[in-house]
């Protein structure tokens, strides 16, 4: 290893250092801190950010990618980390760290104004802080500069090379594709799913969740599950990784699909290169890659009746009483119920990408000036009762439900349908490599295919962007027909109903 590549290594991870600190603080924010404590945070987590923000835009630090990127003697490993690593410096020099410093301190007020915004049930005691975050983001999308439009500097963010060019395209077929299947469900007759609603205790619950992750193969040597307003994954480390979730005691379908997602990108973290850490090498590829870590557990393992042959019959031990005469398959096509809806994280597989595709549109509309903030709690009822024939009666389960704008997310919502489609095509590549695969879920042996996601994808990092990864997995380009011929199978089979 060159002095060169000794000197970036240790300057890059003193920045990762930072942020991971300010990443526990984060964790702390959304998980335990009491509700004084919010000014204080906003100040730490800004003084994290600006100090990281300096160390990876400064001189020297430039100085010395320019110098490696030149330096003939570097292996592969260290050729890619400084290619990503000077792409990032590119754009990060773009934002200064007053400007870090000041986003950073406007998402701990928006964050602290959305929780007491759903606390009241108003949106009106969010709309001001969420307008001086939109504000921030604009500048943040022209300091980047961009070629057509300014959301577009913003989804990069998330997504390498995404624009509003690559993404009309998919959700354009996502309203074309998806709405006749919607449809035809809907005029079929509907699966009974009564018994999710039923009082199931909260430890119980949990408890159970806790069987299903490890299982799966999450590591609680290094990692944590907790509850939040939001569940989300973060991660300090692959040795410390923390995911959340949220329980409704009268709604069984709320904590254990939420702990199975946020389990799938749990394991993402935990796979990534220890010997990495804190360089592009030792990160998660992309957003959408790392949504379709938590779908594929979710929904092509989770919801699937292989998964449940193991499963239901623990479940019925925890919770006897609730379960006692639903059948295995009852059971499986109740989880499964397509029906369109309010709460976009416990949506089912196919309305989901409309609660996606809505979010989009308003996300679009900001950035080009066609809305604000005060406009929003109305025209995402308007959206949601023109795609969903749904609508909100309060502002909790309507623009109050996803954190995600609080913290300047802007850009986030397309990487979960893009992960959605990622993970349909991935899980049937892992079929066809892995010859038992779905006899080893209905024997709740779950090793063999977390390895084959530890060699395709968790090894990597950031060494491949999305499109590119696929391809060397699959063989193609993200495809579709993938997750649209996977659904026509599986509701046609759910449903009696010929798609």
């Amino acid at each position: 290893m060159t002095n060169n590549y000794k000197q970036y290594k240790n300057i890059i991870q003193r920045a990762a250092d930072y942020n991971n600190a300010a990443a526990v603080l984060g964790w702390d924010q959304e998980v335990y801190m009491p509700p004084k404590a919010f000014a204080f945070r906003g100040r730490q987590l800004s003084t994290l950010a600006s100090q990281a923000h300096e160390l990876v835009t400064s001189k020297e630090y430039e100085k010395l990618l320019k110098e490696l990127s030149q330096d003939a003697s570097l292996n592969d490993e260290q050729r890619d980390n400084v290619r990503i690593s000077l792409e990032d410096f590119e754009k990060n020099k773009k934002l200064s760290a007053a400007f870090i410093e000041e986003l950073t301190a406007q998402s701990t007020a928006s964050f602290s104004a959305w929780l007491q915004a759903r606390q009241q049930n108003d949106y009106s005691l969010y709309a001001p802080e969420l307008q001086k975050m939109i504000d921030l983001k604009k500048q943040q999308a022209a300091l980047y500069g961009y070629e057509k439009n300014p959301y577009d500097a913003l989804l990069d963010d998330y997504e390498k090379g995404a624009t509003v060019a690559m993404l009309d395209p998919i959700f354009t077929t996502v309203k074309k594709e998806l709405h006749p299947l919607l449809e035809a469900i809907m005029n079929a007759q509907q699966v009974d799913d009564h018994f999710f609603y039923q009082h199931f205790p909260k430890q119980q619950q949990f408890d159970f969740s806790m069987d299903v992750l490890q299982k799966m193969g999450f590591d609680f040597d290094a990692g944590r599950q907790d509850f939040s307003e939001h569940p989300f994954t973060t991660s300090f480390a692959p040795t410390d990784v923390r995911i959340t979730t949220r329980v409704n005691e009268e709604d069984y379908t709320s904590l254990l699909w939420s702990s199975i997602h946020e389990g799938g990108h749990g394991l993402y973290e935990q796979g990534l290169p220890e010997a990495q850490y804190g360089m592009p090498l030792g990160a998660a590829a992309s957003l959408s890659i790392h949504e379709s870590q938590s779908r594929i557990w979710e929904n092509n393992i989770g919801r699937s009746l292989d998964f449940w042959k193991y499963f239901y019959p623990k479940l019925q031990a925890y919770f006897n009483e609730q379960l006692k005469d639903v059948s295995t398959k009852t059971f499986y096509k109740g989880m499964n119920k397509v029906q369109p809806s309010l709460i976009r994280t416990e949506a089912d597989e196919l309305t989901y990408h409309f609660h996606v595709m809505i979010r989009y549109e308003i996300e679009k509309a900001l950035f080009n000036n066609e809305l604000h903030a005060k406009d929003l709690a109305a025209i995402w009822n308007e959206y949601y009762k023109k795609y969903l024939g749904v609508s909100s009666t309060n502002d909790k389960q309507g623009v109050l439900q996803d954190v995600h704008w609080s913290h300047g997310s802007f850009g986030y919502f397309p990487t979960y349908s893009l992960g959605s489609f990622y993970a349909t095509q991935f899980f049937a590549q892992a079929v066809t490599d892995l010859n038992h695969l779905q006899e080893n879920i209905q024997r709740g042996d779950f090793g063999t295919f977390l390895k084959w996601l530890r060699e395709h994808i968790h090894q990597y990092g950031r060494r491949y962007r999305s499109e590119e990864l696929c391809k060397r997995i699959t063989g193609k380009s993200l495809d579709f027909n993938y997750f649209l011929n996977y659904a026509k199978q599986k509701y046609a089979e759910i449903y009696d109903v010929a798609l």
